[in-house]
């Protein structure tokens, strides 16, 4: 079969979502499938150049956006949709294309259309809630413990609040936009032979909390994820401490609760380091909040992705404090792959990973997150069996061979049924 996979970031400098992405197209090209990859790249406009990695010649779509609120929103949605889409048309006519893949927001509207235009087959992955949120997090009020239930003008405008803080009164022109650029996704997603929803909660909230894609087949599949080469690759001369630590890996932010990372450390009354992989805006509170708490935190920054898979696969425990939903977090797989054992906040798509009691342990609240890293810390034998739980779910439910098969199966079932 000839692939073409639309995605809105690829290796080596990328996220989850990236990733997740090589696992995918890696597989699919061992398997014998032809798989060309795109991706639209901001930036300065120009000629569109190609760039390697691991052999796939990753096709860039150059485009410019300005660094102005709503303003650049525009420019990498709507404006980019149909230029992206007809570069992608190009591409399906001389690579004959069966079936287009799309992988993010950004990529996802213009395959649709892409598709669409010249008759293929196309699936979008929706890993985030996008389609469902201007923001993608859910998240409408930094200081509020619950997520944004619609996005209705109401909530859009308790949402603009703290994030344009003095200036919000003079962004409330923009909700409108906001409202036609959701709906504008979501048609384009509704339009797609069908969406891969990653996560239990992805997939019931696209079909809860929006009437617009209730014709449309939705299957869960998660992110394929390659067991033998995490493994593979964290191959070392040993653990980067001589004693034991806790580890935190992820962005500093808000979304991924990290200003409740010390208070979990000190209600767990953990007396080990507590080592952070990792960056982002709210670094410098942590900090502090750890200076004050007196608890022994070393910010290691953002490593290579060698770098910081060692000190995962030796943390004695994996502290998981997420307040946004997560869809299906990349460090909760690596750390399932890994056998590390695992305190997550019970949001999102965790529980699909996290299986309470047999792969890690789940916590509704952030004193509960506490008490669950301080029962990790004080027991071996509850480590050594959440460890095991963990290294065989994934390789039952999460390894690429097994995640690829079902994508396979669902690309020749929407092939044939065009």
């Amino acid at each position: 079969m000839r692939i073409l996979v639309s995605t809105d970031a690829f290796p080596p400098n990328c996220g989850g979502s990236g990733w997740s992405t090589y696992e995918l197209v890696k597989t699919l090209r061992a398997r014998g499938h032809y798989v060309a990859v795109s991706r639209p790249h901001f930036g300065t406009s120009g000629a569109h150049p190609l760039t390697m990695y691991d052999g796939f010649a990753v096709r860039e779509y150059k485009a410019w956006a300005p660094p102005i609120p709503f303003v650049r929103n525009y420019f990498t949605n709507e404006r980019l949709y149909g230029r992206y889409a007809r570069e992608l048309g190009e591409i399906i006519r001389q690579e004959q294309i069966d079936v287009v893949h799309a992988q993010h927001f950004l990529s996802s509207p213009a395959s649709v259309l892409a598709a669409r235009m010249e008759d293929r087959a196309v699936v979008c992955t929706v890993r985030d809630y996008w389609p469902l949120c201007y923001w993608s997090n859910l998240i409408h009020d930094p200081k509020a413990t619950g997520l944004c239930p619609a996005c209705t003008p109401l909530m859009m405008t308790r949402c603009i609040r703290p994030r344009a803080r003095w200036a919000w009164p003079l962004a409330l022109p923009v909700i409108p936009y906001m409202r036609r650029n959701l709906a504008g996704k979501r048609r384009a997603l509704g339009r797609a032979d069908a969406i891969i929803a990653v996560s239990t909660a992805i997939a019931s909230d696209l079909r809860s909390r929006t009437s617009d894609l209730q014709d449309t087949r939705v299957e869960v599949i998660p992110n394929p994820v390659d067991v033998e080469g995490i493994r593979a690759e964290t191959t070392d001369d040993g653990p980067p401490l001589s004693e034991p630590y806790a580890v935190y890996v992820g962005k500093l932010a808000q979304n991924k609760g990290a200003k409740r990372l010390i208070p979990a450390i000190v209600r767990a009354r953990l007396r080990w380091p507590v080592v952070v992989v990792g960056d982002g805006p709210q670094r410098m509170e942590v900090a502090a909040e750890a200076a004050r708490s007196n608890v022994d935190v070393r910010f290691q920054g953002w490593l290579p992705r060698v770098e910081a898979l060692r000190w995962l696969k030796h943390a004695s425990v994996l502290v998981f404090p997420s307040h946004g939903p997560e869809s299906l977090s990349r460090v909760l797989l690596e750390a399932a792959v890994l056998g590390v054992p695992t305190a997550a906040m019970d949001t999102g798509g965790t529980r699909d990973i996290v299986k309470h009691e047999e792969t890690g342990l789940l916590s509704k609240t952030f004193e509960d997150l506490g008490d669950d890293v301080r029962r990790l810390s004080e027991d071996h034998a509850l480590r050594h069996r959440l460890s095991e739980g963990a290294r065989d779910r994934v390789e039952r439910r999460f390894a690429a061979p097994v995640v690829v098969d079902r994508i396979e199966a669902l690309y020749r079932n929407v092939v044939r049924r065009r």
